[in-house]
């Protein structure tokens, strides 16, 4: 199945579900885009079978970020609205999440390529948050990089609104893999290709417990590990998982 509204598309086979950015060349982000992007996000959480989610962009680049027009006043506040929205959504999704990034990802299409769980970046790739020099900041990445990269690196990065490389990306953490550009899409399928091999339940359950503790400190956390018994265990996919590995044989998921 295969859709396109205005500047965004999605493609689905019930496994994988792949979003494009198709606003060419840059893929600047308008609160429009970002509400179909948002409706189609809304959607993808009524699939329980889906194994992971692509993220990708057409053109020269990932994206360059929010409309700047869409920051002033009249339209900030929509804007923002809109924009953390697409943040929460993308947050509660229970698959896991992967961005194929390739040119600049600047501003909030670094904050939107690098909130996935998995970032793979072609060599050519850039990213940055350039916001300071406008007179603002990039609100997504002030709350969320410094668990992703630590306080330090945030500081730098939106401070001084520096373009780094795809390498250097990977070097500080905000990149988790970089290859040639011709090697991009092998490299996403492949990603791909180990999620879809495993259970849907595991992987929600899974991605669920792990942003429990994350979010919520060690001992909330540790409270939210009554899924693994209540939930997880009481999975057919569970039990299956375990028995194929004692039998020495593949498993076979009901869930997909």
């Amino acid at each position: 199945m295969a859709t396109v509204v205005e500047a965004v598309g999605v493609e689905t086979d019930g496994a994988v579900a792949r979003i494009i950015l198709k606003r060419p060349p840059l893929n600047i982000l308008t609160i429009e885009n970002l509400e179909e992007l948002n409706r189609i996000l809304l959607g993808l959480r009524h699939e329980p079978e889906l194994r992971a989610l692509v993220l990708q962009a057409e053109g020269k680049a990932f994206s360059a970020g929010v409309a700047v027009e869409d920051h002033l006043p009249g339209k900030a506040e929509a804007m923002l609205a809109t924009f953390n929205e697409t943040f929460r959504l993308l947050r509660g999704l229970a698959c896991p999440m992967i961005s194929a990034v390739h040119g600049p990802a600047l501003g909030g299409g670094c904050e939107l390529a690098c909130f996935a769980d998995l970032v793979v970046a072609s060599e050519s790739a850039t990213f940055g948050q350039p916001e300071i020099k406008l007179g603002v900041f990039p609100p997504i990445a002030a709350l969320y990089f410094p668990q992703r990269i630590g306080l330090a690196r945030t500081l730098q990065l939106v401070l001084t609104g520096d373009v780094i490389s795809a390498r250097e990306a990977e070097r500080i953490g905000l990149v988790d893999r970089v290859v040639p550009a011709t090697e991009l899409s092998t490299a996403v399928d492949t990603a791909v290709a180990g999620f879809k091999a495993k259970s849907a339940a595991a992987l929600r359950l899974t991605k669920r417990a792990v942003l429990a503790g994350a979010e919520r400190g060690f001992e909330a956390g540790l409270r939210e590990m009554e899924v693994f018994l209540g939930e997880l265990m009481k999975t057919d996919d569970a039990v299956e998982g375990l028995r194929a590995f004692l039998e020495k044989r593949p498993p076979v998921w009901r869930h997909g």
